[in-house]
């Protein structure tokens, strides 16, 4: 599995996932589900237009598929932060409530940037557009017209 509720104390403790679930497993993995969904979904490229104007096609199957030392460390942190965001949503205490928003708020706008081509991570696994659709002609912006990066 890509992420388990153990590797969570880089952004909540134990003891305050236990008291937000009343130490319900279940939550735990919903909210990691929920969250790596959530992830998946800003990784993974669409039919837009905008979607071929040469920015990194990542290889979501590849990345999170990965385990252990093999995953990408800013995207798990980024899930686990997601991950957080989903189980603090039980969670009544207001100081908590509030780190947890900013986290979460910080890493969707992380997130965002990097669906957009703001900022990449070129050690990802990409796509190569060139071998899953061979016969579809590169959409071009002057000469910007890539599909993948090298």
């Amino acid at each position: 599995m890509y992420l388990v509720k153990e590797e969570l104390g880089s952004v909540m403790y134990g003891y305050q996932i236990d008291q937000i679930t009343e130490g319900n497993n279940l939550i735990v993995t919903q909210a990691i589900s929920a969250a790596i969904g959530e992830v998946k979904s800003y990784l993974t490229g669409n039919n837009k237009k905008e979607w071929i104007d040469g920015r990194y096609r990542y290889d979501v199957a590849a990345i999170f598929s990965a385990e252990g030392d093999t995953r990408n460390a800013t995207i798990l942190e980024i899930t686990k932060t997601v991950a957080k965001w989903w189980i603090c949503q039980l969670c009544n205490a207001d100081m908590i409530y509030e780190q947890c928003k900013e986290r979460y708020d910080r890493a969707i706008d992380w997130l965002t940037k990097l669906a957009k081509g703001t900022v990449n991570l070129d050690e990802l696994p990409q796509i190569d557009m060139e071998v899953t659709q061979p016969d579809k002609q590169p959409f071009s912006y002057g000469s910007r017209a890539k599909f993948n990066h090298e």
